[in-house]
């Protein structure tokens, strides 16, 4: 080991060998070791818990008992003397083996008291006994080095029935000493009992005479205080009645001039009512009916220039329209006039063939207008006397018979002159085709 060796403040280093007389020891620090030529070693400085037993011990009257304590040992590191001590003898030893050693030696120590004393005494003043230990104890182990922390008894028991006999003899002491005192309590408590009553009944008698003494006053001066407070009550409430009265008159007139003032402020706010809807009158009805009379005169008016405006510009268009259809049917007449003209000049050169065409320009829609009813029918019944032709040959004769007499008198309307007969000039001959509808 080289250099700087340190160690706890609960061990000790003790270095030996060259430069060193003696060994030197230091307890919790640090010291420098030569190597080869120096050694360090360790002692520990812990505080060691050791359970004494010392079992069947005969004490000073011959009873075998049992006793077993507890010890905190250690080594002394601050005292240089006791320190040396220690390493000389236990340098080198595990902590079990120094515990071992002090251990033993308590032991007999612990077993030397008790062979002196009683069993009453080690039983019944502990600490005595534990204070004997500790102090024989402490002489022996200082040479050691060791120095004794504490020492008490952990517990103390025989196997005779040494200990539970004393406590039985014990306990009936205690119990006869106890029933005596109890017994002498009740004695005393009866006779102070009865001193008690006594003085307590008199002490009663003589509290009722004080309080009926009392009462009695109490009641006579209760009484004249009443006449005093009923006469001071009376007259209390008398000028409580008639302060009250004035109160209540003073009030109602106090009521009849806030009435008054209240009417008076009516009046004017009905008055300035008046004035404000007045106000209001004016400015929501009349100001606005005379606004709206305005309005509506000069709509009356503009209404008015309006139609007049109107009435003269459709006049203006009615005089317009008439000159343009007085001209329209001026116009038409004057055309109608020619076509008509133009249409006898026509009929004037045609004569009879002129005729002839407008009557065969008009034969179809004769001839259509005596065919409508036949063809809306649905259902034709033919009625015949016997002599008759029946069916579809008798509704076409009757056909073939309206048309001859249509031709008979289209031949009265042209004078007599058959349809057939009729030529026009410069050898035009117009055809004609009856078409059966």
């Amino acid at each position: 080991m080289t250099g700087f060796v340190t160690c706890g403040p609960n061990e000790a280093l003790v270095v030996s060998g060259c430069c060193h007389r003696r060994p030197l020891m230091v307890p919790g620090g640090r010291v420098f070791v030569w190597p080869v030529i120096q050694k360090v070693q360790r002692i520990t400085l812990n505080t060691m818990t050791l359970t004494i037993e010392s079992p069947r011990v005969y004490t000073q009257q011959g009873v075998p008992i049992s006793v077993t304590g507890i010890a905190q040992v250690k080594i002394q590191g601050q005292n240089a003397d006791m320190l040396r001590a220690a390493c000389e003898q236990f340098l080198g030893k595990s902590e079990d083996e120094i515990m071992n050693v002090a251990r033993e030696t308590l032991e007999g120590h612990q077993r030397a008291i008790m062979a002196s004393m009683t069993v009453e005494e080690i039983y019944k003043n502990r600490k005595k006994f534990s204070k004997k230990v500790f102090e024989v104890a402490s002489s022996d182990l200082v040479d050691m080095g060791f120095t004794v922390v504490s020492y008490t008894i952990k517990d103390i028991s025989d196997e005779e029935g040494y200990l539970k006999a004393l406590g039985l003899a014990r306990t009936a002491e205690v119990k006869r000493d106890a029933r005596i005192g109890e017994a002498e309590a009740k004695r005393d408590a009866l006779i102070k009992e009865a001193l008690a009553e006594e003085e307590r009944m008199a002490a009663r008698y003589v509290n009722d005479a004080e309080i009926a003494k009392a009462q009695r006053d109490f009641e006579l001066k209760k009484a004249a205080y009443d006449v005093e407070v009923f006469s001071k009550k009376a007259e209390s409430d008398l000028s409580y009645n008639l302060q009250a009265a004035k109160t209540r008159q003073r009030i109602k007139d106090e009521q009849m001039q806030v009435k008054v003032i209240e009417r008076t402020q009516e009046i004017q706010v009905q008055e300035q009512e008046i004035v404000r809807k007045e106000k209001e009158l004016e400015a929501t009805v009349r100001k606005p009916a005379e606004a709206e009379k305005y309005k509506l005169e000069k709509l009356a008016e503009a209404h008015r220039n309006k139609i007049i405006m109107e009435a003269e510009a459709e006049a203006e268009a009615l005089r317009l329209r008439g000159e343009a259809e007085a001209f329209a049917i001026e116009a038409k007449a004057k055309a109608e006039a020619e076509q008509m003209a133009k249409k006898a000049n026509a009929y004037k050169e045609y004569e009879s063939a002129a005729k002839i065409d407008m009557i065969l320009e008009t034969l179809p829609k004769i001839a259509a207008e005596v065919a409508a009813p036949l063809a809306q029918c649905n259902k034709v019944v033919m009625i015949s006397n016997g002599d008759s032709e029946v069916g579809a040959g008798k509704l076409t004769g009757e056909v073939l018979d309206i048309i001859t007499k249509v031709h008979v008198a289209v031949s009265q309307l042209t004078g007599g002159t058959p349809l057939a007969n009729v030529s026009g000039p410069k050898n035009h001959r117009p055809s004609a085709t009856l078409v059966n509808p």
